[in-house]
């Protein structure tokens, strides 16, 4: 009866960021992807120019400040990255 509304708001808004904090957790896989083939590409190549450095730099900054809202926003995924599992 009384304190309802306000929990429903709660719960609704505790359903909002589970949302956006699995966006996130994507978005940080993405990005790190993103960067590690970056960085293949930088190191397979033996003539880099400053725009290859610039984009390298670039992703890992994308990747970097992703992962720090993550921490700020205190999210924990729930499956284990596949680059813990390199060979």
């Amino acid at each position: 009866m009384f304190g309802q509304k306000k929990r429903k708001q709660q719960r609704h808004l505790k359903a909002l960021r589970s949302t956006y904090d699995d966006q996130l957790l994507a978005a940080i896989d993405a990005a790190k992807d993103n960067w590690d083939h970056a960085k293949q590409t930088q190191e397979a190549i033996a003539d880099t120019d400053n725009e290859m450095t610039a984009n390298t730099a670039l992703a890992r900054q994308v990747y970097l400040f992703l992962y720090r809202e993550a921490r700020r926003r205190n999210v924990r995924s729930k499956h284990i990255a596949a680059t813990v599992f390199q060979d």
